[in-house]
């Protein structure tokens, strides 16, 4: 297993590479535009340090405020029994040192994510939609792929790289205002320079191609970084559970999905389990989506012939058509062959109505509401501001009280 997370970091630290070089140069040129060709280095050092004061905030609450702009809110065992089972489930089968943090968010597209700087840290999220739509063995790959994005140290770098994306984006911005605010500075700036107006005009062109074309570019790599991880996910997720089907099956609702997930944005999209924006009801394409295609990486999963990485290899390598390696050569020589468990208790899928009085009872206990039920039957639900001691059943006139 840690010849995968060495891969991985591997892999993903020359993307990493890749964007600090934008960043540099974007700073260079930047500065040498504002204060002259001296100045580049001067533009690298500021590049470096907006850069640096945001990753150091990112490391020490970048988990916090990423889990506040998503509006989740941690959650104790009796919001949902179920939900706490499985994630107590996933850390034992992935060996993690503490059970992450769990949090809901009360919204009904159906979709999760993980985040925290190190597995002692970290949380998972997931949607009242997600628990209204998944049956236990769905809710359970789901937070396998979770749970393996912590174990892979997915999360840390992924806040860095977006991060540094933030940072390539900042500077951007602000050099495009500046052009378009303080042009004319910058032209007194040029005619007072003796003999170098040709070479001023040159790098404000490069600076201006750059400050366009450095964020898109970053963006890429951003996403690049964040649809090699998926892969690697799923190999891992599969075989925490034993059950491909299982993280297959909710792929696969999560593909048919038609609410919108409104606290999610550019900057958090690439940490969910499915890329949760869409433009005007369109899937976002291959290029510029965070993730890999839902369709691909369901077909993948129903080809394990097994639960190991080496069937996960395999059925990579047949739906992709190309021997690219995901798992590394030397872990799959030393694994051993993993079955998939043969039948796993088959939780039937809910009906519309079901899903719709799960989804209120999830947000509702999220929110703090009690629950009682009656003898007749009837549940009762009072908010959190209620300040009574006790209430009447509607249906049959008995006095209830809460303890």
């Amino acid at each position: 297993m840690w010849e995968i997370i060495r891969l991985n970091k591997r892999k993903s630290f020359l993307l990493f590479i890749a964007m600090g070089i934008i960043l540099l140069l974007l700073g260079y040129f930047v500065g040498a535009t504002f204060l002259g060709e001296d100045g580049g280095p001067f533009g690298v050092f500021i590049a470096l340090i907006i850069w640096s004061v945001l990753s150091i905030i990112s490391y020490f609450s970048g988990h916090k405020i990423l889990l506040s702009i998503s509006g989740a809110k941690e959650v104790t065992p009796d919001v949902h029994p179920q939900l706490f089972n499985v994630v107590e489930e996933m850390t034992i089968a992935a060996n993690l040192p503490k059970m992450p943090k769990i949090y809901i968010i009360n919204e009904e597209a159906p979709n999760a994510f993980a985040t925290g700087r190190n597995p002692e840290n970290s949380a998972v999220a997931v949607t009242a939609g997600m628990l209204a739509q998944m049956n236990r063995d769905e809710l359970q790959g789901v937070i396998a792929h979770e749970i393996s994005h912590i174990v892979n140290r997915d999360v840390l770098f992924m806040t860095f790289a977006g991060i540094m994306l933030g940072s390539i984006v900042i500077i951007s911005e602000i050099f495009l205002k500046g052009m378009w605010f303080g042009g004319s500075s910058l032209n007194r700036y040029r005619d007072r320079s003796s003999g170098g107006g040709g070479g001023q005009i040159i790098i404000m062109v490069v600076s201006l191609i750059l400050a366009i074309l450095a964020p898109i570019l970053a963006q890429l790599l951003y996403f690049a970084i964040s649809r090699k991880r998926e892969y690697l996910a799923d190999a891992n997720g599969a075989r925490l559970t034993r059950y491909p089907e299982g993280l297959a099956s909710a792929l696969e609702k999560l593909s048919q999905n038609s609410y919108e997930l409104r606290s999610a944005n550019k900057a958090t999209a690439g940490m969910y389990i499915v890329n949760p924006l869409k433009e005007k009801g369109r899937k976002l394409s291959d290029l510029t989506s965070t993730h890999p295609p839902i369709s691909e990486r369901i077909r993948i999963l129903r080809n394990m012939a097994g639960a190991g990485f080496n069937d996960y290899q395999k059925a990579y390598a047949k739906v992709k058509n190309k021997n690219e390696t995901v798992i590394p050569p030397s872990e799959l020589k030393k694994e051993t062959y993993i079955p998939i468990l043969s039948e796993i208790e088959k939780a039937t899928s809910h009906g519309k109505k079901e899903q719709q009085r799960k989804l209120g009872d999830i947000v509702m206990k999220t929110n703090g509401y009690s629950f009682l039920t009656c003898d007749c039957g009837l549940k009762l639900k009072a908010p959190a501001d209620f300040n009574g001691k006790e209430v009447s059943c509607p249906r049959c006139g008995k006095r209830l009280k809460f303890e």
